[in-house]
């Protein structure tokens, strides 16, 4: 198993000896931006500082590829670490993916689980609940206000023109 340390160490710090102690026999491995290990932690650790340019980044996926898994985790908490990394690496490793939010809940990331990805998206982006009416306002409102903050920029710059031109015609 591939896990991706793209959240807070606290989460695999969780979730790791529960996957020792049901699967003892279990391979972990682990791409992170972090110094160390999650505690519990036994496998190959691959830290993506050492992959840091083009070249490095496409040995990393050739590896990763070569080690065949079976399947992937990823961190999908709401912070914003490794953003870019876990999801090229979901695509380019093919394994199963689940993704695992900062509670510990997490669901497979497949055809079968459309609905849960789908409400997944709608609360990362504040679209449920009582978050989503304002948040609805705010993005229908915003065509309106960008026009009018562009029509009174305008009016505003045309004004001053007008007043430097019949200045320098006096």
């Amino acid at each position: 198993m591939l896990l991706v340390e793209s959240g807070s160490r606290g989460i695999f710090d969780h979730l790791i000896p529960g996957l020792h102690e049901l699967y003892p026999e279990m391979e972990l491995d682990l791409v992170t931006c972090y110094a160390g290990v999650p505690q519990g932690f036994r496998g190959t650790v691959f830290n993506i500082a050492d992959y840091a340019d083009a070249a490095g980044r496409k040995k990393l996926y050739a590896e990763l590829r070569a080690r065949k898994y079976t399947v992937t985790g990823i961190i999908c908490a709401a912070e914003p670490i490794m953003t870019k990394w876990k999801w090229v690496i979901a695509a380019k490793v093919p394994a199963k993916l689940f993704v695992l939010n900062e509670n510990g809940d997490y669901f497979w990331f497949d055809r079968a689980h459309l609905g849960v990805i789908g409400h997944f998206i709608l609360f990362r982006a504040g679209l449920t609940g009582a978050a989503a009416v304002p948040t609805l306002v705010r993005l229908l409102m915003f065509p309106f206000s960008l026009t009018y903050l562009l029509l009174y920029a305008g009016f505003v710059h045309l004004r001053r023109r007008i007043r430097l031109a019949l200045r320098g015609a006096q």
